[in-house]
């Protein structure tokens, strides 16, 4: 699917001020659509939007389909009647996740008690029964089972025995009417949000990671659909082998699909999956979409994932089933690293986007993520993605020889951030998204993720005053002038 010639901002909810110490889809949302408004700007991009453990990563969420209760607006349980006051912002700039955790299960809890459901609840539940229900039924047994992995549940619960389940749903029911209740409060919210948003012009760019945590209600749910051993552990896992960047590559761990048993099934869950995803956003980015083509596989219990061996994916197969039942595919390929013809050929048949990075480019002049080698504007430029540090982190931090070749190839002695915001904006690129770390011009103190480190991590937050009127109309004007 083409998109038409825009701009956008990325920024997760989380990193929205105010709130239990953590972003919410609350005023603060509000006012950051009014920013992206008056700075000219079509697209928000999001990461993933799932139920998140301690460390926050949304990478590694409890869920495929149900939504982050931490997101839900603590002023609008105060405007429903449910709450009597929102609690005061936590002090400090970074999210606690397991603070916020706590605070926001605390008030929704006591906003839970006050609740009477309207005609709308119970719709929602019967609509969104097919994954609600196990959601709520896992989330329920891991908080009785003192937040043990699933496959640590006695066998009865392990294996989903019939006899057993319906036991669990009946000792379990009030903290099940409690799941369904916030699940129906962060849909609802972030609905609101969306119709906002499209209201304003801004289309909500949101992303889904290919491989789901073995810790969640869909493979507890669904074990036939991953490789999977007798006690429920992982038999392969997922991820990526050796390269320039790791001399033992990276062991994700996450379960691999058995891709047959989804075929035999006609994809329904990459169906099902799909279309919940495209429920809250207008555009979807896959990340690691290289995995379709084909993916790398690693025995369990391998120390690195430098053992491993790539397996055919689902490919074509996959696609023309997602096509057939959901038309023209809103979707953006994460294709960064080390890509494959036959990986380029899959997306290009699809005529989905992907995507360059400028923080990759200056090495040469035929670097495939410089501006002048762009012959498909099919693309998503940034500046960085959440991933990568800030740009001016990322200068920091560059070589003598890629800052060397930045300056010659930007005109500019001492290059700003703004400079590599321009060149964004001024590629070719269909889109072009700029992290809001980026506009504000902040350091690596603002960095979102860095891949394989196991804390410290999706905790920056922006202040309150940041995206203030003359930033917008700075890249307003910028905007303007490269016709986004």
């Amino acid at each position: 699917m083409r998109f038409a010639r825009s701009g956008g901002v990325l920024l997760h909810p989380t990193s929205l001020p105010g709130g239990c110490g953590i972003g919410e889809l609350g005023p603060e949302a509000y006012r950051f659509l009014d920013f992206l408004h008056a700075g000219g700007q079509r697209i928000w991009q999001m990461l993933p939007l799932g139920p998140v453990g301690p460390d926050g990563s949304p990478y590694r969420s409890y869920s495929a389909f149900a939504g982050n209760p931490l997101l839900i607006s603590t002023e609008r349980l105060v405007r429903d009647g449910l709450l009597d006051e929102a609690p005061p912002d936590a002090p400090g700039d970074a999210v606690d996740h397991t603070t916020a955790g706590k605070l926001k299960r605390e008030l929704l809890r006591r906003a839970h008690l006050r609740f009477v459901p309207p005609p709308g609840f119970r719709k929602f539940c019967r609509a969104n029964g097919w994954w609600l229900e196990d959601y709520a039924l896992f989330t329920a047994l891991k908080r009785a089972h003192g937040g043990r992995a699933w496959n640590e549940w006695g066998r009865e619960l392990r294996t989903r025995d019939p006899a057993a389940l319906e036991e669990a749903r009946r000792e379990l029911a009030d903290e099940l009417e409690f799941q369904r209740f916030a699940q129906y409060l962060f849909f609802r919210h972030f609905w609101d949000l969306r119709r906002a948003a499209n209201g304003r012009g801004v289309r909500i760019f949101g992303d889904i990671p290919i491989f789901v945590a073995h810790d969640s209600a869909d493979v507890w749910a669904n074990q036939h659909l991953f490789h999977l051993d007798s006690g429920g552990d992982p038999s392969v896992v997922a991820g990526v082998p050796p390269d320039y960047f790791s001399e033992t590559g990276q062991l994700w761990g996450n379960p691999l699909y058995d891709w047959s048993a989804m075929e035999r099934e006609g994809y329904g869950w990459w169906k099902s999956r799909l279309r919940m995803a495209l429920s809250l956003c207008d555009i979807v980015r896959v990340d690691h979409f290289r995995g379709f083509e084909a993916y790398w596989e690693i025995p369990a219990g391998e120390p690195t994932a430098r053992n491993g061996r790539w397996v055919e994916g689902p490919g074509a197969r996959l696609f023309e089933t997602l096509r057939a039942e959901l038309g023209e595919l809103p979707v953006v390929a994460e294709n960064l690293g080390t890509i494959t013809p036959e990986v380029e050929r899959l997306r290009r048949r699809y005529e989905l986007p992907g995507m360059k990075v400028l923080q990759f480019a200056f090495t040469d002049p035929e670097n495939e993520y410089l501006p002048h080698n762009y012959t498909d504007p099919n693309f998503v430029v940034y500046t960085g993605t959440h991933d990568n540090d800030t740009t001016p982190g990322w200068w920091a931090s560059a070589t003598e020889e890629e800052r060397s070749f930045a300056r010659r190839y930007l005109g500019r002695e001492e290059p700003s951030v703004w400079d590599f915001v321009r060149l964004a904006l001024s590629s070719v690129a269909d889109v072009a998204v700029i992290p809001m770390q980026d506009l504000l011009e902040l350091g690596s103190e603002a960095r979102m993720n860095t891949p394989g480190t196991p804390a410290g991590n999706w905790q920056w937050r922006m202040r309150p005053d940041a995206a203030a009127p003359q930033l917008a109309q700075r890249l307003r004007e910028l905007s303007r002038l490269y016709n986004r």
